[in-house]
């Protein structure tokens, strides 16, 4: 039997009345290019959502990770979305769109990717984590908490099955270098690493010998860098993760919990600002108060034969009013500061945003200090 694919390919095509939520009309746009996909066989099963300004594409198949026909789709999706949004004077229409012409893979072109092939256990559950108004670093910490932290996944100490612990695939998005770390063994040095978010972000997560196969990830996030792409801040990236739970691997219950803390995160507003990362079902997916706070939404399927069974909107849940309000006198307390770090980034990572140009006009009236 073929292995799964789930591939999750995102953008950010416009929305109304700024950088609030996806109108609609994008997200028909898009199902009619899925559907099509679909009856030619490209795809077994597709479920186009939105996490505030960002056009999702949840898509599974049997094609293998970075298939030309599989993207070509998305991409598709997305310019006929750019279309919809240019003809209703959405904002941002094709903010994402880098690049003008398809050529096999939108990698490198604006979207964000995030894909997962597997070979299918009896039950196959998974999550589909969606962020907006952030960086691919804000998945750091939760990831990090669910396959190498025992406070918050229990099954590290008490099932035979995940006592061994995982393999991390870091990526320096600096330096365009990739490292794995095997956890809890060499923990120490992963944490030294994706502390520092905005430049080692977790691309993938491996299992070790035992229940699974260990060549297939069983995490997957995405780590394109709008600013790295275009040259210039055109966007906070908004990342996408995809991750497997249950038999040898955490409970879907600890992969949730590890989004039980809303932790800091860059992005928010023009893409400076450090804010609460705040779970939200989709209808709350909607990112207002200073173009915030950064959200996640999640949505839970299982894959039957490559089939999408579900969603299941998992951060609509009561469980998680206390991380919201938590996440909302955070936002108030970062607020206060306005213009001053640390709610406002450090220099060094405003280099790729409006800043510098403000500052450049400066230049000619400082003196030597003598």
């Amino acid at each position: 039997m073929a292995k799964s694919t789930v591939s999750v390919i995102k953008a950010d095509v416009g929305s109304i009345a700024g950088h609030t939520v996806v109108h609609p009309a994008l997200e028909q746009a898009a199902i009619k290019v899925m559907d099509e996909a679909k009856e030619k066989g490209t795809l077994v099963d597709f479920w186009v959502t939105h996490c505030g300004d960002d056009l999702e594409l949840i898509m599974s198949h049997t094609k293998g990770v970075d298939n030309s026909d599989v993207h070509a789709a998305a991409w598709k999706a997305f310019e006929k979305a750019t279309e919809t949004a240019k003809d209703l004077k959405l904002y941002g229409a094709g903010q994402d769109m880098l690049k003008d012409a398809f050529s096999g893979n939108v990698r490198g072109m604006g979207p964000g990717i995030a894909e997962l092939e597997f070979t299918e256990r009896g039950s196959e559950p998974l999550g589909v984590f969606m962020m907006d108004k952030t960086e691919p670093g804000a998945f750091n910490l939760p990831v990090f908490k669910i396959f190498a932290d025992p406070f918050c996944t229990a099954g590290l100490v008490v099932d035979p099955k995940i006592h061994d612990g995982f393999v991390f695939e870091v990526w320096d998005i600096q330096d365009h270098k990739k490292v794995r770390l095997s956890c809890p063994e060499e923990m120490y040095d992963l944490l030294a690493m994706i502390g520092a978010k905005s430049r080692y972000v977790i691309k993938r997560v491996f299992p070790k010998k035992g229940v699974l196969p260990e060549d297939e990830a069983v995490a997957a996030v995405s780590t394109e860098k709008l600013a790295l792409i275009a040259g210039e801040y055109v966007g906070k990236d908004d990342p996408v993760a995809i991750i497997r739970a249950q038999s040898g691997l955490p409970a879907m219950g600890e992969v949730l919990e590890g989004f039980s803390f809303p932790h800091l995160v860059s992005g928010w507003m023009r893409g400076s600002h450090n804010g609460p990362l705040m779970p939200v079902g989709i209808d709350d997916a909607i990112c207002t108060r200073f173009d915030g706070p950064p959200r996640v939404a999640g949505l839970g399927f299982n894959i039957r034969n490559a089939e999408l069974v579900g969603p299941i909107d998992f951060f609509d849940d009561k469980a998680f009013d206390h991380a919201r309000q938590k996440a909302l006198e955070i936002a108030d307390y970062m607020r206060r500061h306005g213009p001053f770090e640390p709610h406002r980034l450090p220099l060094a990572d405003m280099e790729y945003t409006t800043l510098p140009k403000v500052l450049k006009k400066l230049e000619p009236r400082f003196e030597e200090i003598k």
